[in-house]
């Protein structure tokens, strides 16, 4: 791959960087600014958002006429650009749930259901949810163990079951439900929508968790009865795994893109604290041990950018590319993790305490590990895709004879 990138997303790129600097990175310092579960308050972030719009840098993970398409590699710079700052992502309509949820509909709903379920989200309208995970015995990261049950009857699917950590649920209209309408293996499950307003469905609590909350929160859901018109299926009956194909691959590399971000976030933080802060006569800057710190994670950083643009690559070639997201979700989430805790303890107290957002990422990182399938899954599949591949797991492309 070529890892030049074009001077149309480096204009984006810039623009970003200089709107998070002038915009964004002053409310994080600022604690009002802040909602109680730790994220920016809504009228803040509407505010932010329309400036957003104004400037051009709206929804870019979408194509449309009229403007770039910058497809999942210029995401990759564009998306760590928007991450340096931790409310930086959802200001640019970037963030999870919705930045995975609005690329799905694009690339597979209908006409119709983009007019009335994607240009809502892609408008910054409401917010959506993607509601797949179950507490145990149902499904997690194997969508085949899913429970939920959604039994045809007439013009409609009645639908009954329980998910849980669903983020954003709380504050969602949107919702894109996984349930199961046959124990066929390959064709057993389903993707629907529904809005909020429907009744059948309640959500049972907001689920505490150790870090920041995404606007809405993780939620756990109860299914007693929802009612979804046969128009309202995504891509057909029996067809919702070739729908988590779809939309996990690309939303875990879009996870990535934006830790990457929040990982040099804590490294700015580090280094500027290092070349101020003396003890013993010797600036910390000097000391060798933080040099190999510092050293450390600019490298980490480094191979997490070329594991995102090597899958980020495949992907815009029109590849799955499971293993190269794999490979990117296991490095760069504890990556995240690691250069929150290395920059912690270069700032020492000053790092524990909020005065820097070093905390904050901190709390947030561990989830990192977790969400969208744990490290141990992703080394799984790798191990699968290596028992099937052999020698050929590491081959190179060729590039084709015109």
């Amino acid at each position: 791959m070529d890892f030049e990138i074009s001077s149309i997303v480096e204009d984006l790129r810039s623009r970003i960087g200089r709107f998070v600097e002038a915009e964004i990175l002053p409310l994080e310092a600022d604690r009002t600014s802040y909602d109680e579960h730790g994220n920016i308050n809504i009228t803040l972030l509407n505010k932010v958002r329309a400036k957003a719009k104004t400037e051009g840098l709206w929804n870019l993970q979408l194509p449309r006429p009229g403007r770039p398409t910058i497809g999942r590699v210029g995401m990759a710079v564009c998306y760590e650009e928007m991450n340096r700052s931790i409310f930086g992502p959802v200001c640019f309509n970037s963030a999870a749930p919705d930045d995975g949820n609005m690329m799905l509909l694009d690339a597979i709903a209908t006409p119709e259901q983009k007019q009335k379920w994607l240009k809502p989200i892609e408008d910054g309208m409401v917010q959506s949810a993607f509601a797949m995970t179950e507490p145990h015995p149902g499904g997690g990261s194997d969508p085949s163990m899913i429970r939920t049950v959604a039994e045809r009857k007439g013009d409609r699917y009645v639908v009954h079951g329980g998910k849980w950590f669903i983020t954003g649920a709380e504050d969602a209209a949107h919702f894109i439900l996984m349930a199961r309408t046959s124990d066929d293996a390959r064709h057993g499950l389903t993707c629907f929508l529904f809005h909020k307003d429907q009744p059948g469905w309640r959500i049972v609590r907001r689920i505490g968790i150790m870090g920041p909350e995404e606007h809405g929160g993780h939620c756990e859901l109860e299914f007693d009865g929802l009612e979804i018109p046969v128009e309202n299926v995504l891509l057909g009956e029996g067809e919702g795994l070739k729908v988590t194909q779809i939309r996990l691959g690309p939303a875990r590399l879009t996870h990535c893109m934006r830790w990457l971000g929040l990982s040099k976030r804590c490294v700015e933080v580090a280094t500027e604290y290092a070349a101020l802060r003396e003890g013993f006569g010797v600036r910390l800057a000097d000391r060798e041990s933080i040099q190999m710190m510092l050293g450390d994670l600019a490298m980490g950083i480094e191979i997490g950018r070329l594991l995102v643009m090597k899958a980020a690559w495949e992907l815009d070639r029109g590849n799955f590319a499971r293993k190269e997201v794999s490979m990117a979700k296991i490095h760069v989430a504890s990556l995240l993790h690691k250069a929150a805790d290395t920059a912690i303890q270069i700032n020492g107290a000053r790092g524990y305490s909020t005065d820097t957002v070093l905390e904050w990422i901190y709390r947030y990182a561990r989830l990192a590990r977790l969400v969208d399938g744990t490290d141990e899954v992703h080394k799984m599949v790798l191990n699968r895709h290596l028992k099937e591949q052999g020698r050929s797991f590491w081959q190179w492309n060729i590039e084709q004879a015109v």
